[in-house]
């Protein structure tokens, strides 16, 4: 069996034995915002630890919350006709662009969004003004703002490098795939969802996608919502869903 589910931010919950049950043979997919690559805390060792000791296998995109850092230094792998990062024996990271066969079923994944959390600003830690910025927005009562390599950072969206190995897949696989794994959604879709968000690169970029590829189903997370919109396109967050059922 095949499960897909949305962010889940360094928490795994969900995936308690009371309240999830799968089996070795399964798999989980995490539509970005895994967040259990952070700060190297005790508490990030504690969930790999408890996540490693699964028997299923558990995958993920990237989204924009995310330690790139720190994710992009595990070794590289072929993983399921792939490449991967690999967390643990069961744990891998879906690398931008890449096609992975599982259970008999080509996924296209292309992980990343633009944070929207950021509207008062990325500081610099460098910055000889640092804490004097910070002290001032925490002042003002702003909390919309984020730290430059300590939780933001820019490789939140491809590449030129990546957007170019991704249409050379899907030329490759001739624009046809049973499924697509992303964090964010084809400007279209985030139109219908929030038009209040402005539209970036990677979102012309899944609508390219979108108009140009054969697929089932298209799942991802980001806006913190559970829709499904036009049949196709499975906005998910902390609903669980069997794929087979779809």
């Amino acid at each position: 069996m095949i499960y897909i589910t949305g962010d889940t931010h360094g928490k795994f919950s969900r995936f308690k034995n009371k309240t999830f049950h799968a089996n070795e043979n399964d798999t989980v997919i995490i539509c970005g915002d895994f967040g259990g690559i952070w700060d190297n805390s005790p508490t990030q060792d504690y969930w790999l630890k408890w996540l490693s000791q699964k028997p299923y296998t558990i995958l993920f995109c990237c989204g924009n919350h995310e330690n790139f850092d720190t994710l992009y230094q595990y070794p590289v792998v072929d993983y399921a006709g792939g490449k991967a990062h690999q967390i643990a024996h069961n744990i891998y990271h879906l690398m931008r662009g890449e096609v992975f066969r599982i259970e008999e079923k080509t996924f296209f994944v292309m992980g990343g969004a633009a944070s929207h959390d950021i509207s008062d600003g990325i500081l610099d830690p460098t910055d000889k003004n640092f804490k004097h910025q910070e002290r001032v927005l925490k002042k003002q009562g702003k909390k919309m703002y984020r730290i430059a390599g300590v939780s933001w950072w820019p490789q939140e969206l491809p590449s030129q490098e990546e957007y170019d190995h991704a249409k050379d897949t899907l030329q490759a696989y001739h624009y046809t795939f049973d499924y697509i794994i992303t964090h964010d959604c084809p400007s279209t879709i985030q139109k219908q969802i929030d038009d209040s968000y402005p539209c970036n690169a990677l979102n012309e970029f899944h609508q390219f996608v979108a108009e140009h590829c054969t697929f089932r189903q298209w799942f991802f997370g980001h806006y913190h919502q559970e829709m499904e919109i036009s049949n196709k396109y499975q906005l998910i967050y902390k609903n669980i869903i069997a794929l087979n059922d779809k």
